[in-house]
């Protein structure tokens, strides 16, 4: 590329015009911080040495001294409920909500930050009542969240579909939640015997999502209930090409069907085949219980060793010595008794059911995690600190 002349001319052009700029923000900046209250300033040098009450004292009384400033007291609200002190964040919101020099994109806004307020304090319905007013707006998305967010607290579940279906679709993950919030529907149906109703919701639950172990789970319970076992059991089975790590959540239900058919041989088989394939602590446990009332306490006791040395873990292990002591003679179940009290101690801590999402562990199966709210997050597998693999 050849060097042109005028170049050199235009490098002190560009130098002079960029300084030229650079003054006037310089000007503008300062004459804005002169504007603002001079406790602004000491509240932003608070809020940087993480010194957030007196931030919040400086904060107030730059407000006393200039009302007029919108935006301190969206961040003075902001701050009030970080800390919990909702009631103050509530009325610093509310008094902005109030105002007539406000424009539109403020006050929703502010209507924005007063609804976060309710839902922080718990007051839910003084939320709904907010984020409501905010649909059809440029905040409508966030308004449908967080009013998701509040029917699926109220366990409101036919609003919660309303609200779903508005909100963007998000594909698989807005598919399995919708799909749960239609199982909840029929759930409650079933236990209040509209079996109709939740036939509907069932199915709906499975054009959302037609691997949702739920639905099946629930189809079976609805045919269980009817008096139809046969149907019950294919509705059952299906898990298993579904998701077969939820076949342990089936197992009992399946085991009680087979019963009731007087057919306990063909279930405890389809069982031992699940446990061959699928290994896990629930369908051994679960298979268990069925040959030592059927077969007696030494095949059950087989059972339990031969799945201990094929997948060994310390909740295995605990089994076998529940197990070990059914077939033990008199003078050695003083000392199995005192070990299997040991690790049965250790495995009442650590047997937890664990949500990926949050990590939060409970001792039973939840489809929607208490602490984080994500829908089946928790695989339906107890955890333990360690296995006894060499």
């Amino acid at each position: 590329m050849e060097f042109e002349l005028w170049w050199l001319l235009a490098f002190p052009l560009f130098f002079a015009l960029g300084w030229l700029a650079a003054r006037v923000d310089i000007k503008h900046l300062v004459k804005e911080s002169r504007a603002l209250p001079r406790t602004y300033l000491t509240g932003l040098n608070f809020l940087l040495n993480e010194q957030p009450d007196k931030a919040i004292d400086a904060f107030i009384e730059a407000v006393r001294i200039d009302n007029q400033t919108v935006e301190l007291h969206f961040a003075l609200g902001s701050l009030f409920r970080r800390r919990g002190e909702t009631d103050r964040a509530i009325r610093m919101h509310q008094t902005l909500v109030d105002r007539d020099d406000l424009s539109d994109e403020q006050r929703q806004q502010a209507l924005s930050e007063l609804g976060l307020d309710f839902l922080k304090a718990g007051l839910l319905d003084r939320a709904e009542a907010v984020f409501v007013k905010l649909r059809d707006t440029r905040l409508n998305d966030f308004a449908l969240k967080n009013l998701l967010d509040i029917y699926q607290q109220e366990k409101d579940w036919r609003k919660a579909i309303d609200i779903a279906e508005a909100l963007p679709h998000e594909g698989v993950l807005w598919e399995k939640e919708v799909s749960n919030f239609h199982c909840e529907l029929a759930s409650a149906d079933i236990a209040n015997s509209r079996f109709d109703d939740a036939l509907v919701s069932i199915g709906r639950a499975l054009e959302m999502n037609r691997k949702s172990v739920r639905a099946s789970m629930l189809l079976g319970d609805l045919y269980a209930a009817r008096g139809d076992d046969k149907a019950a059991l294919e509705a059952w089975k299906k898990v298993e090409s579904q998701n077969p790590v939820y076949l342990a959540l089936v197992a009992e239900r399946l085991m009680d069907a087979y019963r009731r058919l007087g057919q306990l041989e063909q279930g405890i088989q389809l069982l031992r085949s699940y446990l061959e394939q699928y290994p896990s602590l629930d369908l051994l446990d679960a298979l268990f219980q069925w040959e030592l009332q059927k077969e007696g306490p030494q095949v059950a006791y087989h059972l339990v060793r031969d799945e201990l040395r094929r997948n060994p873990t310390l909740l295995g292990l605990d089994k076998f010595l529940e197990a070990a002591l059914l077939t033990a003679p008199a003078e050695q179940r003083t000392d199995i008794e005192l070990v299997k009290g040991l690790v049965h101690g250790h495995t009442r801590r650590v047997a937890r059911y664990r949500c990926d999402a949050c990590g939060f562990k409970a001792r039973q199966f939840y489809w929607r995690c208490p602490a984080c709210g994500g829908w089946e997050t928790y695989p339906p597998k107890r955890t333990e600190e360690f296995d006894l693999s060499p």
